[in-house]
């Protein structure tokens, strides 16, 4: 699983015994093998009055230990509790050749809740923190990586190169700057503003014009607008404005079936607004951090 939001890579370890049935069933995993933290010989826990530890926005001291406990929480509710830890990390590229990176910071979780997808414990963050795994690499990936979201239907995984291989290649692609705010551990773009059809102002209220049926509510509260799966409805095609680039989003993008209705994702905040995956998804979204800049291009990701 990424997290383009937080600044540490963390792994699920191996638990005390009795513990891994649990453990896999907060998950949501069955057969994961976790990190066996004693089965590596480089294998160093990180002291709390480290710099590294401090780095973190979550740490804890304890009296009792002097081992970097962390806690983080997610968007979906999940979280994440375990110590903050250092060994060689090994990754295969698109050759099938091994890149080794040795004294990589990475968390090591014993008290995790969620539900993923992926047969793997990991999570892996793309923040633009200082413990991040694209922080801690930057140099040999030249600063740059890139993904492609396959949408939520699709049996093919999402590909997340580095370097040279996640230069964006293919035409039609649009480019914005990112911006710098506090806390620097998110990416920052300045959005000018949202359009569907000719039209600019608050999306709901276009959308329900344009759509012309009745929307019903959502039992779990957690979407404002939404439409029975059976109501014949045309969505528009909705166009992001960012600075220097206008990204236009298919209708995938913005809506999906939640409990049998069919929901516009994009819902208010009272605090940070995130542009998210679902409307992400189909596109190839390269960070080029020496240049400062997001790139989106229209891509078939699962044909990737």
């Amino acid at each position: 699983m990424v997290n383009k939001l937080k600044h540490i890579k963390h792994v699920n370890i191996q638990p005390r015994i009795g513990e891994s049935d649990q453990m896999n069933s907060n998950l949501g995993l069955k057969g994961s093998p976790p990190f066996d933290p004693q089965a590596s010989s480089t294998y160093k826990k990180i002291p709390c009055d480290s710099d590294s530890c401090q780095a973190l926005s979550r740490y804890q001291y304890s009296n009792d230990v002097n081992d970097c406990q962390y806690s983080y929480s997610y968007g979906d509710k999940s979280f994440m509790k375990g110590i903050l830890t250092t060994d060689t990390l090994t990754f295969d590229d698109f050759n099938g050749q091994k890149t080794a990176f040795p004294t990589s910071i990475f968390g090591c979780g014993h008290n995790n809740l969620g539900k993923f997808r992926s047969p793997s414990a990991d999570l892996v963050g793309l923040g633009r923190g200082p413990l991040s795994l694209v922080s801690q690499i930057s140099i040999q990936i030249d600063n740059r990586f890139s993904y492609c979201l396959v949408p939520r239907s699709a049996s093919s995984n999402s590909k997340l190169p580095f370097g040279q291989e996640a230069i964006i290649s293919r035409p039609g692609a649009v480019s914005t700057p990112l911006v710098s705010k506090t806390p620097q551990t998110y990416y920052y773009l300045s959005l000018e503003g949202v359009s569907i059809g000719d039209k600019t102002a608050k999306a709901e209220t276009i959308l329900k014009n344009a759509i012309r049926a009745n929307p019903v509510e959502d039992p779990s509260g957690t979407f404002s607008l939404c439409y029975g799966a059976k109501t014949n409805i045309n969505v528009p095609k909705m166009v992001f404005h960012f600075s220097g680039a206008d990204l236009r989003v298919q209708p995938e993008n913005t809506f999906r079936m939640n409990d049998g209705l069919l929901c516009m994702v994009i819902v208010p905040s009272d605090s940070l607004s995130i542009f998210g995956n679902f409307a992400q998804m189909n596109f190839q979204v390269e960070y080029d951090l020496q240049k400062r800049t997001v790139s989106f291009a229209p891509t078939y990701c699962t044909k990737q």
